[in-house]
């Protein structure tokens, strides 16, 4: 399969799986999704891979779904998911919730390699990796989004407040709250995300792949799966109460959504207690 919306690359054991829309700060298409779900499911079913990493090209992790670029209208146009409803559900549940569930399931430990801003959908992302090396200068922005892991991802009261002020969680407080793993300076970021990779690719593949169906089982005992399903719907419902009923309207999206307009604002600049 050629690729237009990413790059994927094999170092070895290592597999990388890059998004490649740096010119939109790698904001998340449809086939930017179906070529991540293509090339995931490839490197999974490589017995030659064992660590599979997911990178994005530029300065910006990910700043979040694709609301508007002129390639994501076209591509919808040629297309189109039902109107109405029904339409919007299952677009978002096909390439938001089912892939982000899929990718958090791989065989094969995942690992994030997270630069710059990571919004809405970028933490969706990250969050669906089993860790995450973040450069110094990233930072995450929660919501309510349809892969809904915040609470599982920080101290619940961590989480609410995120979500509840719109505000970036720097690296350092991510690393603090064991939402990352390490926190390396800019530069060293790949090398560093390179060499955890290839360390952990060192160990049987049975063993690593045992392991990781038994955290997963785990965490799933108590109830993960299940509630990141019951938010898609709490998501669909403020969704139709806002943004989304925009759309339905003919209106279409905002060119940036207010949760994130909040956090780039003034307040967003204060900072924030340790």
């Amino acid at each position: 399969m050629t690729y237009k919306a990413i790059i994927y690359e094999r170092h070895g054991a290592v597999a990388k799986v890059i998004t490649n829309r740096p010119r939109y700060k790698n904001a998340q298409s449809r086939v930017m999704i179906e070529e991540m779900d293509h090339a995931f499911a490839s490197a999974n079913a490589d017995q030659d891979v064992r660590v599979i990493v997911l990178a994005a090209a530029g300065e910006t992790f990910s700043s979040g779904h694709d609301i508007g670029t002129p390639e994501e209208r076209e591509d919808m146009r040629r297309r189109p998911y039902p109107k109405g409803v029904r339409g919007e559900y299952a677009l978002s549940r096909d390439l938001f919730l089912d892939a982000t569930l899929r990718w958090r399931n791989l065989d094969k430990p995942t690992i994030a390699q997270v630069q710059g801003m990571c919004i809405f959908g970028g933490w969706m992302f990250a969050a669906a990796m089993d860790l995450i090396v973040a450069a110094d200068d990233a930072k995450f922005l929660p919501a309510l989004m349809q892969y809904f892991s915040i609470p599982w991802d920080l101290p619940l009261r961590v989480a609410k407040e995120a979500v509840f002020r719109s505000r970036f969680v720097t690296a350092e407080e991510a690393l603090r709250h064991g939402f990352v793993n390490h926190v390396v300076p800019r530069e060293r970021l790949e090398a560093e995300t390179m060499a955890l990779a290839n360390e952990i690719a060192e160990n049987d593949p049975f063993t690593l792949r045992m392991a990781k169906w038994a955290m997963n089982s785990a965490q799933d005992e108590m109830g993960f799966s299940n509630a990141i399903r019951n938010a898609h719907a709490h998501y669909m419902v403020h969704g139709l109460d806002s943004y989304m009923k925009d759309k339905l309207e003919g209106r279409g999206f905002p060119k940036v959504m207010p949760g994130v307009a909040h956090a780039l604002g003034a307040r967003a600049n204060k900072p924030e207690k340790a």
